[in-house]
């Protein structure tokens, strides 16, 4: 498994963490079905490797995994385990089924992390390292072994154990940036150091995987490249723990576009970088900043005079790549009252969206009342209408109708009727303000404990008609959900927000009681 650094393009494979370290953003759980619709995508896409969970982490987790592994068609999919016996054979028992199965575990080495978290001797963890290993490659033969924490470990420790990893099997070696504190420079010369010190260094691909805690994670992977590494982690969105992972879009933009100084290439197929950003963005609720590089809404989005001046006689005056080649369409229709099914299902098409029949018409009845109630609906009104009919398909608590009483006068009151699993309940609540007894209704109607930790609102687009988005994140039995609505109407945005996080608390066991129909 020599690497070539020469001048001709070498392949990087590209290890898509989302389902793992993605989901342990707080916040960001994803049901199952949500896991496999990510990961199907991503196999479609051209990802190399998909890391599909932690399998000892729960139940859940390993199902998730296990079922991945039977569905993805092409890419290597991995479970991750610490060096424990017994997470290695959870990981190895997940993955077996897969057309092409991966263990990936992991141990400190620096310090830092021996002395207080694991509490061990240099000595210690080395035989760690080769029991381990030599467990998992004796299940699998495709085994991936991390150091973490080896930014903060002496070289010639890492390098001990870079060796005893490789010695016992590991067929992958990653050297992760585990806090974000690494610079280019560093991350870079760690590398070659590594590589050029360890005499069966040969015999192993290694690996780049960057935290973003001081905004490098994208300069530290590709830097890792220059350093022999020919496997970037990363996730899409750039979600993660903390300030998150090396953006896999950005990766991937980043060699397609500076070939001229980033001779690699990868298997990914980059103009369906959007469609999986929104998707991964749905799934959750972790909505995309709007300058986010490559997938952000206003990435291709000019108002400056100069520069629309600029794009007019030639687009890559501001311009260095094109919107098609991330799966943006150039083309911006202003969506009216007046517009028919063709023209919604080409403006779907256009925004990634590919939707069966019954989702088609939900939405298109939906679009029409939008349009009925505002003078323009933009790509991202639809858009926003679109994710939120998605994502409420299989809700067992939806909003039949909401009326609010507010004003100087007070007290602002609330009138809510609920569908909750077929059943209609009504409820009539005061607050203090109209969102207070918004929400004091739902909890009349459905009794439970979860806390709220988070509301927000801002508009969709411009203009006082424009359409608020509200998010809304609820935290019960240790576990934090978020979910995000739209409408013209803040307090109904408020409730549909309020109800997905509900809904979302339900599917993963939050227990809730409805009031009798009346």
């Amino acid at each position: 498994m020599s690497v070539s650094t020469g001048s001709a393009k070498d392949h990087v494979l590209i290890f898509d963490t989302t389902l793992r370290d993605g989901e342990q953003c707080p916040g960001a759980t994803m049901t199952l079905e949500e896991k496999l619709e990510v990961a199907e995508l991503l196999d479609v896409m051209g990802v190399d490797v998909i890391e599909a969970g932690f399998p000892i982490a729960s139940n859940g987790d390993f199902e998730a995994v296990s079922l991945i592994a039977q569905r993805v068609k092409n890419a290597v999919v991995t479970g991750l385990a610490r060096a424990i016996s017994v997470d290695i054979a959870r990981a190895g028992e997940a993955v077996r089924n897969a057309a092409r199965p991966r263990i990936h575990t992991f141990v400190s080495t620096s310090p830092i992390h021996l002395e207080h978290q694991m509490r061990k001797s240099e000595e210690e963890v080395l035989e760690i390292i080769t029991t381990t290993v030599a467990q998992a490659r004796n299940l699998i033969d495709n085994i991936e072994w991390s150091a973490m924490d080896a930014t903060r470990t002496p070289i010639e420790y890492l390098c001990r154990c870079v060796d005893a990893a490789i010695k016992a099997g590991a067929t992958t070696i990653n050297l992760p940036d585990t806090v974000g504190y690494a610079t280019p420079d560093e991350y870079r010369a760690m590398f070659k150091a590594v590589r050029e010190r360890v005499p069966n260094a040969d015999k192993a691909i290694f690996s780049a995987h960057c935290h973003n805690d001081l905004g490098l994670a994208v300069a530290n992977s590709l830097a890792a490249l220059e350093g022999g590494a020919r496997q970037i982690e990363c996730t899409m969105n750039g979600i993660g723990e903390r300030a998150g992972n090396a953006a896999l879009e950005e990766i991937v933009m980043a060699i397609r576009t500076r070939g001229d100084v980033l001779p690699y290439e990868t298997r990914v197929e980059s103009t369906m970088l959007t469609r999986a950003s929104k998707l991964v963005a749905a799934a959750t609720s972790f909505p995309v900043q709007y300058n986010k590089a490559i997938v952000g809404r206003n990435a291709f989005a000019h108002e400056s005079g100069i520069h629309q001046d600029g794009m007019l006689k030639h687009s890559q005056t501001y311009e260095i790549m094109t919107p098609e080649s991330v799966g943006v369409s150039k083309t911006s229709l202003v969506m009216g009252k007046h517009s028919g099914r063709a023209a919604f299902r080409n403006k779907l098409t256009e925004l990634g969206y590919e939707l069966g029949a019954n989702q088609f018409e939900d939405a298109f009845v939906r679009f029409k009342e939008l349009a009925d109630r505002k003078k323009n609906v933009y790509d991202e009104d639809i858009e926003a209408l679109v994710d939120q009919n998605l994502a409420t398909a299989n809700d067992r608590i939806k909003l039949v109708s909401l009326s609010i009483v507010a004003g100087t006068r007070g007290p602002q009151r609330a009138t809510m009727k609920l569908d909750v699993d077929g059943r209609i309940v009504t409820e009539e609540q005061e607050g203090n303000g109209p969102v207070d007894a918004t929400f004091n209704a739902i909890k009349a109607l459905v009794p439970h404990e979860a806390a709220l930790e988070l509301y927000q609102v801002h508009a969709v687009t411009e203009g006082t008609d424009a359409q608020a988005e509200v998010s809304v994140r609820l935290t019960a039995d240790g576990r934090s959900v978020t979910s995000r609505a739209a409408d013209p109407d803040t307090l109904v945005a408020s409730a549909q927000a309020y109800l997905g996080a509900l809904n979302k608390l339900v599917a993963r066991g939050v227990r809730v009681h409805a009031h009798a129909a009346e």
